[in-house]
């Protein structure tokens, strides 16, 4: 499909948001011109962000710097993307005013099936010894969705990409706190032996915060990518290699050459739809940027954007929001070129307006069902898990060109394989282990040979009503990705708090029953008030825990921020 006119949508959405009762609408900061040249870079590690300012000032395009940064990162926060994951990013073509999205999410292979992982027992296999084995790697696809975005957006050569990358990886660069602690970590991929063998010194110890790491392998594999084009990494001796190394050890994957050669990114349409006096577009699914839509609507229903951080009853419309939003997301999502999702029928005013009068005056109840939508499916039960391992970016060019990419590995170091020097994914973990219910009723996101697995990344850009660039957002966190990315727009668009203070809000993870928060960043008297409401708050955020990155247009030009959380940046030139 080719890209998305938001002017014309922009218009037809406008006339639709007129039709449904709305909360008084905040106000919006001035915009900066987009001819302004002012140029930005939000990602989650200075090096990436260095490497991506230094190709927007060679004349590149926030395309060309998200090669860039894309392979910076791999290098540098391997933990949570790279060569051999996948992403999808939302693009504002700051010329046209369109908006494009692109899925590079990986697939599985054409040999797999609904049993994938499922053991001789006919029993789901255990969480840890499906990722670590070959059967977790889907065909990756970021590179190839980069390829394909830059050769549409790019002004620079693509050979011309790599140059910061490759110097650090043959230079070495500095281990951060953050990769140290997850080199030393518990999680099972920082034993495997490939991760193992990466990360020990001559000497016997463990990289630590401080030292410099080296990675000849991976300089190799950039060189080679950068010589030969994004299709390098799926066809030939790199793609032989990924074939071999899924194929070693028990439960093998069923992977060829010819799933990695076979390989497509998409180009698709994104979803947009209005959100007050902004229109908000995400990638359609395998993401679950759609569900994020919802949770939004939802929301316009309420009061929410007359109260504030310090008001508990703001964030008791949040949590109750966050529930509905997350019972369709786990009932509904899937690939859509297999399954029927729903997308239409979630996001129109009727339903969204029943949803809204779903949510309770306390908390403390059940969990609530999912809803019936137009056009829903009969899918069973959901039982996908899906921990982090992702990371998010946002760029701004001088041309006023925006990305907004997520993009993983999925688990911390992937699967703990490795080829060329970069992890490989366990992305295909991000099924659902049982492909049906026990009444027999298909999940919407089993294992199919070709299929994507659903994914929580939502990548979003915001426009005003215009069509001209508001701000851009996501953030890494596996399945609290949503509630992550929703206390970011609503701290933006419906608190209009500086960039930095939208991102530090608390985080609150509220799906099914449980609802998980940071209690120590709370303001004083909001879990006191939650508590009164009838809500029990587990603490201690997620596993993961969030990475937002996000870039506003202010009164004075471009305004962004890194999640404190993490060791990301946002610098502008």
């Amino acid at each position: 499909m080719r890209s998305f006119t938001c002017l014309a949508a922009i218009a037809a959405l406008a006339l639709a948001a007129c039709e449904t009762p709305q909360s008084p609408r905040p106000s919006t900061p001035a915009a900066a011109s987009p001819a302004s040249g002012q140029q930005m870079v939000a990602a989650a590690h200075p090096l990436a962000v260095d490497a991506g300012l230094k190709v927007l000032n060679a004349g590149g395009s926030a395309v060309d710097a998200a090669v860039a940064v894309q392979a910076t990162l791999g290098l540098v926060e391997p933990q949570s993307s790279g060569l051999g994951g996948g992403a999808f990013m939302t693009y504002y073509d700051g010329a046209t005013g369109e908006v494009t999205a692109y899925n590079g999410r990986e697939t599985a292979p054409a040999a797999a099936g609904p049993d994938l992982f499922l053991g001789p027992d006919g029993k789901p296999l255990g969480f840890v010894e499906a990722v670590l084995s070959g059967r977790s790697t889907g065909v990756p696809g970021a590179v190839a969705m980069l390829g394909l975005a830059q050769a549409e957006h790019g002004k620079l050569a693509w050979r011309d990409l790599f140059a910061e990358p490759e110097r650090l990886a043959d230079e070495g660069f500095i281990v951060t706190p953050r990769l140290a602690g997850m080199i030393a970590s518990r999680a099972p991929q920082a034993a495997a032996p490939d991760a193992v063998a990466y990360f020990t010194k001559p000497d016997g110890t463990k990289y630590a915060a401080g030292d410099r790491l080296k990675n000849p392998a991976y300089a190799a594999t950039l060189r080679q990518i950068a010589a030969e084009g994004p299709r390098a990494l799926l066809k030939g001796e790199i793609a032989d290699a990924i074939v071999r190394r899924v194929h070693e050890g028990q439960l093998a994957s069923a992977m060829t050459v010819q799933d990695l050669a076979s390989y497509q990114p998409e180009e698709v349409k994104p979803v947009c739809r209005p959100y007050r006096i902004y229109v908000v577009c995400v990638p359609p699914p395998p993401s679950s940027g759609a569900a994020l839509l919802e949770g939004l609507g939802i929301l316009e229903r309420t009061d929410i954007a007359e109260r504030g951080p310090t008001d508990p009853q703001g964030w008791f419309l949040f949590i109750e929001a966050s529930r509905l939003m997350y019972a369709d997301r786990d009932r509904y999502f899937g690939d859509a070129d297999f399954v029927s999702v729903p997308v239409d029928g979630l996001l129109e005013p009727a339903y969204l307006d029943a949803r809204a009068r779903a949510m309770p005056e306390r908390g403390g109840g059940p969990a609530p069902r999912p809803g019936v939508p137009r056009g829903a499916p009969k899918v069973g039960v959901d039982a996908t898990r899906e921990p982090g391992g992702t990371t998010h970016f946002v760029i701004v060019d001088k041309w006023g060109n925006v990305v907004s990419m997520t993009t993983t590995v999925e688990s911390i170091f992937g699967s703990g394989r490795m080829v060329g020097g970069f992890f490989l994914n366990n992305q295909l973990t991000d099924f659902s282990f049982s492909p049906s219910n026990t009444d027999g009723t298909p999940a919407a996101n089993a294992v199919a040979g070709g299929k994507r697995p659903r994914s929580s990344m939502s990548p979003a850009i915001v426009l005003d009503r215009q069509g001209r660039f508001v701000a851009a957002v996501g953030s890494p966190g596996g399945n609290a990705i949503l509630a992550y990315n929703l206390k970011a727009l609503v701290g933006l668009l419906d608190w209009n708090l500086p960039v930095e203070e939208a991102l530090a809000l608390p985080n609150i993870i509220a799906r099914g029953a449980s609802t998980n928060a940071e209690l120590d960043r709370f303001a004083p008297g909001v879990a006191d008030g939650l508590a009164a409401k009838g809500l029990t708050l587990t603490g201690g955020g997620s596993a993961e825990g969030s990475g937002l990155h996000a870039v506003r247009v202010g009164p004075h030009g471009l305004e962004g921020g890194a999640d404190p959380r993490r060791e990301g940046q946002a610098r502008s030139q």
